[in-house]
């Protein structure tokens, strides 16, 4: 097959077309590749809360993971916002993320499913960071409407998924698919962090390093 070309002077869209036996298609350009750096992330912590923990799949691993991307987000100086919902019924987040949650991270609650209210919105522009680590519960109702409305704000959403679980194992998957496709990018605890550190001589390394073997040896 013979692909033909038009010359540069009839390309005057972004996405040239490309002739094939008479049909014309757009050739998408390539895109930069999205990357975790900490001076352009932030982290949002959606609704691990005492009432509910006790439902969700594998509960203290998700604590556990839910904890260890705090302590390397501080670590970072990565931004971090938590979410609540429905705090009367569900009461507030477990005590264990709470006790290492830095004292300038702000706690909002909602009824909302979606953690994308108003005041994280203003709270997200404020520091006008493009990425956003992703990671709570639950999979399929709050963390799923939150990455959709982060995503369809034109943020850059990275699902941290052994920090994601839910009430109901076989829907997990099924709500990271549709992320995924929306155009979330997968990620793991581990991963996050040293893609974000980028280099064993990065001044939080030797802070972040007993973290990650904690977390290794709680598996």
């Amino acid at each position: 097959m013979v692909w033909v070309v038009e010359p540069p002077a009839a390309r005057d869209c972004a996405f040239p077309p490309i002739y094939s036996a008479g049909f014309p298609y757009c050739e998408p350009l390539h895109m930069p590749i999205a990357r975790l750096k900490p001076e352009t992330t932030c982290l949002m912590l959606i609704d691990v809360q005492e009432r509910l923990i006790g439902e969700m799949y594998q509960p203290e691993r998700l604590v556990a993971r839910c904890r260890f991307l705090v302590q390397i987000s501080t670590a970072l100086g990565v931004p971090i916002a938590v979410t609540e919902q429905y705090v009367k019924g569900l009461g507030h987040t477990v005590d264990s993320l709470r006790k290492v949650l830095p004292a300038d991270a702000p706690v909002f609650e909602k009824t909302r499913f979606s953690g994308c209210i108003d005041p994280v919105r203003n709270w997200l522009d404020g520091h006008g960071r493009p990425n956003i680590l992703l990671a709570g519960m639950e999979a399929h109702v709050c963390i799923l409407q939150t990455g959709l409305d982060l995503l369809a704000s034109g943020k850059v959403v990275f699902a941290v998924l052994d920090a994601i679980s839910g009430g109901e194992p076989d829907q997990i998957a099924q709500a990271i698919d549709r992320l995924r496709r929306a155009g979330a990018i997968a990620t793991g605890c581990v991963s996050a962090t040293y893609e974000m550190l980028r280099d064993a001589g990065h001044p939080a390394f030797r802070q972040c390093l007993p973290h990650v073997k904690t977390l290794r040896s709680s598996k």
